[in-house]
């Protein structure tokens, strides 16, 4: 039986939800941005008459107020647009318990073999008219038989409309689109693709997968099979999400970092937010990534490394952070943010491989201090304590930011 997969996406779905109390906003150039005086200040999401102006998602504020004079910033409200994506996984419930979210606002939804749904395009047009008359909101949704070209149908129309590509029509209008429109096609993969020659999904499609494998590795192969239509993927059910790859977080903050104790204590702080979150999800990591944005370009920079043995301790996380530091960054170039990602992870209660060089009651010692912490802070909050190095930067308190699970 041929799969019927949907992926539907809620348009602009931050300024959406504002919206929902600030009408008079309708039609003009609205944006959700972060804070500018604590320097979070970009684009999180925006209009389509703020999008007709050049204004673009990761944008900072001030260039986006040089685009548009007249673009409305409205501060986020995560809680609310968490509410919106727990009404909409349920009224997607009533089509299918087959579906699988990707972010708070995008979800897919298998429907193979759902007696009340055999057509898929009848299923996105009902799914269309309930999240308009029951949330206010509007929705773009994409059938296909796969989850690449379903996701690329609901991009592919933009708002509030229904797209369609099955075997019949994919190579004409899915072949002619830009490589970088396909699922987890990235600048970088883009720019690789591009050097081969390769521009579009049709060219990516027709390559050489053995060329593909040895410029982009796996995932160019992966894109390959994408771009043919042999995504087999399934849809995973919402209450079993996939296992984490990584845990990270980064942090911009209020000032720039402009010597080694700045860089500590932030690194610190963040070590701490990774290795708790490694602790709670059972997880240790074998693989360290250390990343710093420059104040000046503002890009970011990265290095990693691979442990002799998997962590979760705080400590030794930040040991690590701060040795690869050592060897991305020299002074006195200024920094704007910093990030650190545990990644290579692998089940806490698992197998160890021990040695005879290691100090193993010193470890134990510390995990039962980073057990004691998290409980600490499990009862009354992650402020109630801190490691001394973290607790003496109040002047750059650690904001988790994009550099987020994957």
């Amino acid at each position: 039986m041929e799969r019927v997969i949907l992926h539907s996406d809620i348009n602009a779905c931050y300024v959406s939800v504002e919206l929902l109390e600030r009408p008079e906003l309708r039609g003009k150039a609205v944006a959700v941005g972060g804070d500018q005086q604590a320097r979070h200040g970009i684009i999180l999401a925006k209009s389509d008459e703020a999008k007709r102006c050049g204004v673009k998602t990761g944008m900072v504020l001030w260039q986006a107020r040089q685009l548009c004079p007249e673009l409305v910033i409205l501060k986020p409200h995560y809680e609310k647009y968490e509410a919106v994506s727990h009404a909409a996984r349920s009224l997607y419930a009533q089509f299918t318990d087959r579906q699988e979210p990707f972010g708070l606002d995008e979800s897919w939804l298998d429907i193979t073999g759902c007696y009340a749904w055999k057509d898929g395009y009848l299923a996105a047009q009902e799914i269309r008219r309930r999240m308009k008359a029951e949330l206010g909101l509007t929705v773009s949704v994409g059938v296909s038989w796969n989850k690449a070209f379903a996701k690329l149908g609901s991009d592919y129309r933009k708002p509030d409309a229904v797209t369609v590509f099955d075997r019949d029509n994919f190579r004409r209008m899915v072949w002619p689109l830009p490589v970088g429109a396909l699922l987890f096609a990235g600048p970088a993969s883009t720019r690789a693709l591009a050097s081969m020659g390769i521009r579009t999904i049709g060219q990516l499609a027709q390559a050489d997968p053995a060329c593909l494998r040895l410029r982009l590795g796996q995932g160019g192969v992966t894109l390959y099979r994408y771009a043919n239509g042999w995504d087999d993927s399934p849809v995973r059910r919402f209450d079993c999400p996939p296992p984490a790859k990584s845990v990270g977080s980064s942090t911009t903050p209020p000032r720039d970092l402009t010597c080694d104790a700045d860089v500590r204590r932030v690194m610190l702080s963040l070590a701490e937010d990774v290795g708790g979150r490694l602790r709670a999800g059972g997880y240790m990591t074998s693989r360290v990534e250390v990343a710093v944005r420059d104040a000046v370009s503002l890009r970011w920079s990265g290095h990693q490394a691979v442990l002799p043995r998997p962590t979760d301790i705080t400590r030794e996380l930040y040991q690590l952070a701060m040795a690869l530091f050592g060897q991305l960054h020299t002074w006195p170039r200024t920094l704007r943010g910093l990030g650190l990602r545990a990644g290579s992870l692998s089940p806490a209660d698992g197998p160890e491989q021990t040695d005879l060089f290691t100090d193993y009651a010193r470890r134990d010692g510390q995990r039962r201090i980073d057990a004691a912490v998290d409980a600490i802070r499990d009862r009354y909050g992650r402020e109630s304590i801190h490691y001394l190095g973290a607790a003496l930067s109040a002047e750059l308190p650690h904001e988790k930011c994009s550099f987020a699970d994957r």
